[in-house]
């Protein structure tokens, strides 16, 4: 092509590879206006068109509309600056799509009602601000105006739901499952029961906060009984009963006798919800923290061998049952 010449619009065609009715089509949305018309009417281009054309379409196949095509051909903005921004929407795209991939794996998986299926693609579909704001309601519901213990709560904090980009059905699934939990009234209100128990002790003095320690001990003591073949309630049951006790005893500035046991067994059936500890098993599968082995039966049986053994020097009076609680997701209950 001649760099002063003027061509037709079949010859700049030919010349890109687009078919006469889309360059008219640019042409007529001001995209690449002909740079002069023949006597008899017809559009004719320069070699300039040839180029805006060659840069249009390329722009085109990436995904540009084109109000953000004009602006680069017009110079207000640069290629760098406007694939940068398309970059950025196509992530959020790319993000948008894995998620409805997975929630629809996940639909295929757990065959939910109508009424289950929209709620798994109203939470699913939230942002990780609008997941964290969720979880801190929660939060805030249970534990707000209470004096609970602020290492447990800051360690509620700090464990939020963060959904990977490419989600598996499986993290879909648990988060559904961690929103509809974290907005079930009963649990909330259990919860709720938990933090006044805590409030109370630390009312009472009780400054110790969280005790992964001792939960280390009572599994490790438990596993050996389990292991063991030991039945909570048998005489084989009481060096563990009694090495453990002296264990929380130390631990909380406490003597063992009958009313340290029945504490005991007060503060043990406060965290024995097992919507507690659901609770952070859903937040390990979504974050993809190592899952952890369940304590539910571990506590199960120091409970019930405590019960069973903690007035065993005479006194013939059950313990009382405590209410539920959420404490049994924190380290040390």
């Amino acid at each position: 092509m001649n760099g002063d010449a003027l061509y037709a619009i079949g010859d700049l065609a030919r010349r890109t590879g687009l078919t006469v009715k889309t360059i008219r089509f640019y042409s007529d949305a001001g995209i690449v206006p002909p740079t002069d018309r023949s006597p008899a009417g017809y559009r004719l281009y320069d070699i300039d068109a040839v180029a805006r054309l060659d840069l249009v379409r390329t722009l085109r196949d990436l995904g540009l509309d084109l109000a953000a095509i004009r602006k680069v051909l017009d110079r207000e903005v640069s290629v760098p600056e406007v694939a940068s921004a398309h970059a950025d929407a196509l992530d959020v795209q790319i993000r948008t799509l894995r998620l409805r991939r997975a929630v629809l794996r996940a639909v295929a998986k757990r065959g939910p009602t109508p009424e289950e299926l929209n709620l798994m693609h109203r939470l699913a579909k939230l942002s990780d601000s609008e997941r964290q704001r969720l979880v801190n309601d929660f939060i805030d519901n249970t534990f707000g105006g209470l004096d609970a213990s602020p290492e447990f709560v800051a360690m509620m904090r700090a464990a939020m739901p963060q959904l990977p980009d490419d989600p598996s059905p499986e993290q879909v699934e648990a988060w559904v499952e961690l929103g509809e939990l974290c907005q079930d009234t009963d649990f909330r209100a259990a919860v709720r029961r938990m933090a006044e128990h805590q409030a109370a002790e630390r009312a009472k003095g009780d400054t110790t906060g969280l005790h992964h320690d001792l939960t280390v001990a009572v599994r490790e003591r438990v596993e050996e009984a389990l292991a063991a073949g030991i039945a909570p309630a048998s005489e084989g049951a009481v060096p563990v009963v009694d090495a453990l006790v002296g264990l929380y005893a130390e631990a909380f500035g406490r003597a063992d006798g009958a009313d340290m046991r029945e504490w005991l067994v007060t503060r043990l059936e406060t965290g024995a919800d097992p919507r507690a500890e659901r609770y952070w098993q859903l937040l390990s599968t979504i974050n993809g923290w190592p899952p952890a082995p369940s304590l539910a039966p571990i506590f199960a049986w120091f409970t019930t061998a405590l019960r069973a053994h903690a007035f065993r020097e005479g006194a013939a009076h059950p313990c009382p049952q405590a209410p539920d609680g959420l404490e049994g997701v924190a380290p040390g209950r």
